[in-house]
């Protein structure tokens, strides 16, 4: 067992997972900087930006593709080991000094037109906890090729750097990549949102922070909650499991905070988990990403702002760590699949989430991360790169490129995986360049034509659970406060209406079409009294029904027992009577085609029709009985007004 134990350990700590880091302290912060200007709209788009289905739109609902890369380093690029002062111990050879990489070797105006001229709309921008806090002033050298930023905390250069992206035109991503300024990989300390110390709730004050620092620029169109989430030596981050290590569940938190507390605006992305299990052949192992969000999903409070996300590099696999030596396993890396394999595994781990359209979890995938050198010259990694750019081609996929920015020269490494290098002078090489054999398949993917215009609006369908804690998806009903103390509740985003619950589990799917709330308050109903004389529709059973002229919006429930039902008031006059009983106690009784996906696997549903609305629940208190949904009342619902 200790041999195990110590084989365990040192697959871990050798890097058996690819990720960029995470750290986290509090100490005081900089003060926010002046509001930056309103940016007018670059040419091509106007923010905010939201998504419909499976793109990304801008405010004036027209197609926005993330072609993106990465702009790396103020994550921190320190291997963790030798003085830190030292450039041979960083990522590369390059210190980045927890700013991004290049400014100690052309003005940023350069760099932007470089960017401009690979053919960007948007830069995924990575930062640390750690930056937040570091109150020092980076060495003038750091910034030799930009002196104006001499005498600038990291924070402060990270300020500059998105007032001057954003002022070219460029959306900006930010990205919390790290707990701690150090580089990636292994048990770094960096493995999940809160590692190092760093509690949950921390991380997301940090993250109301940055989204309230660039509130005033709107350009600033996104926050990325945080990178390649993985296990440290002894625990899995996991997908719903309500406790400390639920990656779900924080997102959720966070992203429900960035929207209600600092900007509504921002687009919230969301990535899978990069790793789970021990890189040993013979244990469980292996890099779920997007697959837990087929049956849990993500409902936000402002509803068009979800993003979810995923990496793809040659020498991981779906169940490879891409290690070499200790920790590697004799699966496939993704650059030993074929090109029918990579994009069959690709589509299974990540683009169904897009592909498959009308379910509560479609939503648009970016590819935040992928990436070759451009000395790679064997053929199987080259060959993986070639499909995967063609993939993107054909699926139409937002992407971002790592890293963007890197050093070149003697003696003073550089990271050959960079789009563009600078050396000590100034002299850039890279894809720009005809020499580099990625220039075309580059090119291929940036020139390659996709979806634009205007994207119509198509009906959403939204997921609710109260698996662990409450699920209030609805700004208007959080400001009114606890509508039914002691209880799990789940309310519908505002401007959606529930359409479904499960009979066991705690479960909802919400809609967005049809009904809206009017004026006036909402109702919790917790008894029969909106039942009318002679309209009992679920005869022997509990019916808490809205009253007259109100829809389903949400549910409670205490244990198992349905507590009380919440109606909403609604803005086109509503029919009186009639309707039908859906009954989902005893099996399925959902719409053909179930609209809207598995919402609550394992377990019995009922649905209204996408033509109906949701009046009343149904449940029984009998003994040997469950005290869950049983019912549901649906009437037919007017055209939408």
């Amino acid at each position: 067992m200790q041999s195990l134990l110590r084989t365990v350990r040192d697959a871990l700590l050798v890097g058996a997972l690819l990720v960029p880091a995470l750290p986290g302290a509090a100490t005081a912060r900089p003060a926010p900087p002046p509001g930056a200007p309103a940016a007018a709209a670059a040419p091509g788009w106007t923010p905010p930006l939201s998504t419909r289905g499976r793109h990304i739109v801008d405010a004036n609902g027209d197609r926005f593709r993330l072609r993106s890369a990465n702009w790396d380093g103020a994550q921190g690029s320190w291997n963790g080991s030798g003085d830190i002062a030292d450039p041979a111990n960083h990522h590369a050879g390059q210190n980045a000094h927890g700013i991004p990489v290049g400014l100690d070797r052309a003005p940023l105006p350069a760099l932007l037109a470089d960017f401009r001229a690979l053919g960007l709309n948007s830069i995924r921008l990575p930062f640390s906890n750690e930056m937040l806090r570091t109150t020092a002033p980076v060495p003038d050298g750091a910034v030799a090729a930009n002196p104006a930023l001499r005498g600038r905390t990291p924070l402060q250069v990270f300020d500059a750097v998105v007032a001057a992206l954003t002022a070219d035109g460029f959306a900006v991503i930010l990205n919390n990549h790290t707990v701690t300024t150090r580089w990636c990989c292994g048990v770094d300390g960096n493995e999940r949102w809160n590692s190092s110390g760093q509690s949950t709730a921390r991380w997301a004050d940090d993250w109301v922070f940055m989204a309230k620092r660039y509130r005033a620029n709107p350009r600033v169109v996104g926050a990325d909650l945080y990178n390649e989430v993985r296990r440290d030596v002894w625990d899995d981050p996991n997908w719903g499991l309500g406790d400390n290590h639920d990656w779900h569940a924080a997102a959720q938190e966070a992203g429900d905070r960035i929207l209600a507390e600092a900007n509504p605006d921002l687009l919230i992305v969301v990535e899978g988990i990069n790793w789970q299990g021990i890189p040993v052949d013979g244990l469980p192992h292996g890099r779920p990403t997007l697959t837990p969000v087929r049956t849990l999903s993500h409902t936000l409070v402002v509803s068009g702002k979800l993003v979810y996300s995923a990496h793809f590099y040659g020498y991981t696999g779906p169940n490879h760590s891409g290690a070499t030596g200790i920790g590697e396993t004799s699966d496939l890396r993704y650059q030993d699949l074929t090109r029918e394999q990579l994009r069959r595994t690709v589509h299974d781990q990540a683009l169904y989430v897009s592909a498959e359209t009308g379910r509560h979890f479609t939503a648009p995938v970016w590819v935040s991360e992928f990436g070759i050198g451009a000395d790679e010259t064997n053929s199987r990694p080259r060959d993986w790169f070639r499909n995967l750019t063609e993939l993107f081609t054909d699926a139409d996929v937002d992407y971002a490129y790592w890293p963007l920015v890197g050093w070149s020269g003697g003696g003073g490494g550089g990271d050959s995986w960079a789009l563009l290098r600078y050396d000590s002078e100034g002299r850039r090489s890279g894809v720009l360049d005809a020499g580099d054999w990625r220039t075309p398949l580059w090119t291929g993917l940036t020139d390659a034509p996709g979806r634009t215009g205007a994207v119509p609006v198509t009906p959403s369908w939204y997921q609710l659970t109260t698996d662990h804690r409450d699920h209030n998806a609805s700004l208007r009903v959080r400001a009114g406060g606890d509508w039914d103390s002691g209880a799990r509740k789940a309310v519908c985003p505002d401007g959606s209406r529930l359409a479904g619950l499960s009979h066991t589990g705690g479960r909802g799917l919400c809609a967005s079409s049809g009904l809206r709330a009017g004026t006036g308050g909402h109702t919790a109903v917790r008894d029969e009294s909106y039942v009318p004389a002679g309209g009992d529709w679920a005869t022997g059973y509990t019916k808490f029904q809205c009253p007259a002229g109100g829809f389903l919006i949400g549910y409670s429930v205490r244990g198992e027992r349905v507590s009380a039902a919440l109606c909403a008031p609604a803005r086109t006059a509503l029919p009186a009577g009639g309707g039908r009983t859906v009954w989902f106690d005893r099996g399925d009784a959902r719409p053909a085609g179930a609209p809207g996906g598995e919402y609550a696997s394992g377990h019995y549903k009922g649905q209204c029709l996408p033509t109906e609305y949701a009046a009343g629940i149904a449940f029984t208190t009998r003994f040997g009985s469950r005290p869950s949904p049983a019912a549901l009342l649906c009437r037919p619902a007017p055209p939408e007004s």
